[in-house]
């Protein structure tokens, strides 16, 4: 999927989801939020300034959020994004609500509207995860200019000898027959018996 079409799908079809943020202490806070819209120049939402949703934007312009859909596990879609975010005030509020008019039943009037306010997440990295299909799927993407991030475990070529550990241990048959192993990252879960079985060392973890 393009980052476009995976973000179309986190705001459209997913569209409620659970952000984090930092309050004044540094601890982390989460509600639930309502992404707008999207576009080629990222994820849009809105709050009240009067909301401490507000202040801690305003003081950590930083989100991480997640979203899904689906009846039950294993026929779930989500999708994490991690990024910044930047205050545009009242741009495109007008296009939110005759996009989203749903909102006019809890802001009916123009004057109840003005406390609300736009921010953009501008660029950020996620992660969007397919547990619909068997073995899962996993794609990272980015946008705004930053590089998608490796996450998940190697196999150093080098250092394989081909002795199956990780093949034997692996839930969901992501890792080669070939020598040397190699492990496609689409399809790994990142559970880590790879890295926990391998008698040489070979395997090694990248990312957070």
């Amino acid at each position: 999927m393009t980052t476009q079409e995976i973000l179309t799908t986190l705001q459209k079809d997913i569209h409620s989801t659970v952000f984090a943020t930092l309050d004044g202490n540094g601890l982390p806070q989460t509600c639930v939020i309502d992404l707008m819209l999207c576009d080629e120049e990222g994820l849009y939402f809105l709050t009240a300034r009067g909301k401490a949703f507000y202040t801690r934007l305003m003081e950590h312009p930083f989100v991480a959020l997640s979203g899904m859909k689906g009846g039950d596990t294993l026929t779930t879609v989500a999708v994490s994004v991690r990024g910044a975010v930047r205050n545009i005030g009242k741009g495109r509020l007008e296009e939110i609500f005759a996009q989203n008019p749903y909102m006019e039943k809890i802001y009916p009037t123009r004057q109840s509207r003005e406390v609300l306010e736009v921010f953009q997440i501008y660029k950020g990295v996620g992660e969007y995860f397919d547990l619909s299909q068997l073995p899962p799927y996993r794609q990272g993407f980015s946008f705004g200019g930053e590089a998608v991030q490796e996450s998940g475990y190697r196999i150093r070529e080098d250092k394989c000898i081909g002795c199956q550990g990780c093949r034997h241990v692996c839930p969901v048959g992501c890792i080669s027959n070939t020598v040397p192993r190699r492990i496609d990252p689409a399809h790994c879960i990142h559970c880590g018996n790879c890295l926990r079985t391998c008698p040489v060392g070979a395997v090694y973890k990248v990312g957070d």
